[in-house]
């Protein structure tokens, strides 16, 4: 099951106690579903429990009889449950206050009656036409909407509620959508799924850990290369010297410390200067190997 239909399937657990806040998600579900016509009220989802969350939500809500809904699933695995009768897709219009003659789709604000229905009513658009991407590959959720002027309505809803979402338009619909994972969390929580929050908090602390993890590697790693490098680079200036005067020709203090160097090239700049006879710091040890380094320059 992908981290989608794990959220889709806590939200659809859920069933709000105010009866307000459940008249909102069945009309975020209606609303942003397959169709909601005269012609057509339907959804078509990949998940089970979505189209049995829609068909219990809106038979409540709206008073319809058993039997009202007919279901229908293609080869493809998706499940389509629609209004057979025009009489009963009339009746979910006027519950929500929308009239068989409307130009366009619009949110109708009056069904959100409550300060918890914004949230429902979001659960339920979520539901009928939301994605969102494992954490572990990326941070994206999404809500798809064929209708532009609603789309524009759930954007700004999102955005009083206080998401950055964005408004983008994708192969014939409506896209608005999250990319932050604090925002994805938040919205996770808003609607309910605090499970699927939780997880992908903890997907993005490992995540986290894991980067910083690479970084301090790859920083050490660089460290290690720097030091080999001028290491080799201090070895390469003392042979110098030995070939072209011998190592006698260096000051006493340089002297000493140009042949453990020949000896332990390996060895950090601290280690180094615990082995002279008179320990010297890390610094001391670099000042005086800059020295050696610019006595054999001074021979080329």
């Amino acid at each position: 099951m992908s981290f989608s239909s794990e959220v889709k399937a806590e939200l659809s657990r859920l069933r709000p106690e105010n009866f307000c806040c459940r008249a909102a998600e069945a009309y975020g579900l209606a609303e942003c579903g397959h169709a909601f016509s005269p012609s057509a009220v339907s959804i078509q989802t990949e998940n089970p429990v979505v189209s049995t969350t829609y068909r219990e939500l809106l038979t409540q809500v709206c008073g319809l009889p058993e039997g009202a809904w007919r279901d229908a699933s293609r080869s493809s695995g998706v499940h389509i449950v629609h209004l057979a009768e025009e009489p009963l897709r009339l009746r979910v219009l006027e519950r929500f206050g929308h009239a068989p003659g409307e130009v366009s789709l619009r949110l109708n604000r009056a069904n959100l009656e409550c300060e918890e229905c914004p949230a429902a009513y979001l659960r339920g658009a979520f539901l009928a036409c939301g994605t969102v991407t494992n954490p572990s590959a990326d941070y994206h959720m999404e809500f798809s909407i064929p209708h532009y002027p609603l789309s524009r309505d759930l954007l700004a809803l999102m955005q009083e509620l206080g998401f950055r979402a964005r408004l983008v338009r994708r192969k014939g619909s409506q896209v608005i959508y999250l990319k932050e994972s604090e925002q994805i969390e938040d919205a996770l929580t808003l609607m309910g799924a605090t499970g699927a929050s939780l997880e992908l908090m903890s997907v993005k602390m490992v995540k986290d850990i894991r980067n910083t993890a690479n970084r301090i590697a790859n920083c050490e790693n660089a460290n290690i290369d720097k030091t080999v490098a001028a290491s080799m680079a201090q070895v390469e200036a003392i042979r110098r010297i030995e070939q072209r005067q011998g190592l006698d020709g260096l000051p006493e203090e340089l002297r000493e410390l140009a042949r453990l160097r020949l000896e332990n090239p390996e060895m950090s700049l601290r280690e180094l200067g615990e082995l002279l006879p008179e320990p010297l710091s890390r610094s001391g040890v670099n000042h005086r190997l800059r020295r050696i380094m610019e006595f054999a320059d001074s021979l080329k």
